[in-house]
């Protein structure tokens, strides 16, 4: 009955904006998780391991959810927490074995959050143009990275812009199919595709014992936990929110504590809401319908599943598109839901100018403490938010 269900609402815009999560998702930070892993001294066979582990979880963790709950559910890596596993491993000369064991300890955290439920708590009392105001923050950037792709791919631009401006006028919900279809069709024929880094292998899972220790707790499992949180998990929340669903989010949260924990031996460092694919999959280029948007996540994870099993050919064909390609279709296809998030942000006087405080420094990428500039633009409009609601209370008179 479910899958009837889903084969019934499943459409090509929903496919094809699953398969943009992906590309988009995968491309832009592959290279970063390589890189924490190899910091570790990973051999070529456990780097396999962990796009096994992490394909498999994001998988997983977005398809099941979004089958039972028929709401759009998107589950991806840590990508700072990458970054700072790749900082610290190659500063604290850590071997795999404590890596894993501190991706176990920040798996039991993340899962204790979410049983305890005090970040959804702590997510219910963020004002909604203070989350709008960090959505299109979040994504604004990968709308000027589109424009600002010209400058190395004029023609490819030039050509993906046009098909996307046409077929918003007359097919809008193909527009994002149209725009990558004639991006990978210039791209093939200008030869700027790079089938050389395809390779033909299946992934195997490789077993690593963990083993615990302080210093690799401290320098490596506190920080990815709060990196994790914080810049993964809050605008995951925020993009959630400001779509307009309503998710079980403390117990996804544990769904994904869980999903590390048990693939943490294996090379799943971090699981987290996501953030800029989750807006492609929950916004109008996925369907029209928000109520049949949970198909374009479910299609997303049926695609990281892949990534997981057949690791390196699926690694390889998805960078084998020009970054170009990558950055001017993820900022196409995020047009409308940056514009919907600014509209929102700004459409209430009363807090107009705190959701902008938060939608600049969101956007500036500052990065104070290691923690990445999302967290900080809540920070900055909520406390701008309470400095004008404080002052605009009048003073209490004497008796």
């Amino acid at each position: 009955m479910l899958a009837m269900q889903f084969f019934k609402d499943l459409s090509v815009s929903a496919v094809s904006a699953g398969f943009v999560a992906v590309l988009v998702g995968f491309t832009s930070s592959v290279a970063i998780v390589f890189q924490a892993a190899q910091s570790f001294h990973a051999t070529p066979a456990e780097i396999t391991s962990w796009m096994w582990a992490l394909g498999l979880g994001m998988g997983l963790c977005s398809l099941l959810p979004s089958l039972v709950l028929r709401k759009p559910v998107m589950i991806a890596w840590s990508t700072p927490g990458a970054a700072v596993l790749a900082n610290a491993g190659a500063a604290g000369h850590f071997d795999m074995a404590q890596a894993v064991g501190a991706f176990v300890v920040c798996a039991a955290l993340i899962t204790l959050v979410g049983l305890t439920g005090w970040f959804e708590r702590v997510m219910n009392r963020i004002p909604s143009e203070i989350a709008a105001g960090l959505l299109a923050g979040v994504l604004a950037r990968f709308g000027m990275d589109a424009f600002a792709a010209a400058q190395t791919a004029l023609p490819l631009i030039l050509v993906m812009l046009g098909i996307y401006l046409f077929a918003r006028r007359f097919v809008p919900r193909y527009a994002v199919v149209a725009t990558l279809g004639a991006g990978i069709a210039y791209a093939a024929m200008a030869g700027q595709m790079q089938w050389s880094s395809v390779t033909w292998e299946i992934a195997v899972p490789r077993f690593t014992m963990p083993r615990f220790d302080w210093s690799a707790i401290v320098s490596l499992a506190l920080p990815l936990f709060v990196v994790t949180m914080a810049s993964q998990n809050l605008p995951g929340v925020a993009v959630i929110r400001a779509s307009g669903y309503q998710l079980p989010v403390s117990r996804l949260i544990t769904l994904t504590g869980v999903a590390t924990l048990l693939l943490a031996p294996f090379g799943a460092f971090a699981l987290n809401f996501s953030a800029i694919t989750a807006a492609i999959c929950m916004g109008p280029q996925a369907h029209a319908d928000p109520s049949r948007r949970y198909t374009a996540a479910a299609a997303c994870g049926a695609f990281y599943v892949l990534i997981g099993i057949f690791g390196a050919v699926v690694t390889g064909l998805l960078t084998a598109f020009p970054r170009e390609l990558v950055v001017a279709i993820a900022g196409l296809a995020l047009l409308g839901t940056i514009g919907a998030g600014l509209a929102s942000a700004l459409r209430d006087e009363g807090h107009r100018e705190a959701a902008l405080i938060t939608f600049l420094v969101t956007l500036s990428g500052v990065v104070i403490a290691g923690i990445g500039s999302a967290f900080w633009g809540v920070v900055a409009g909520s406390m701008a938010l309470f400095v004008q609601q404080y002052a605009s209370k009048p003073p209490r008179q004497a008796s």
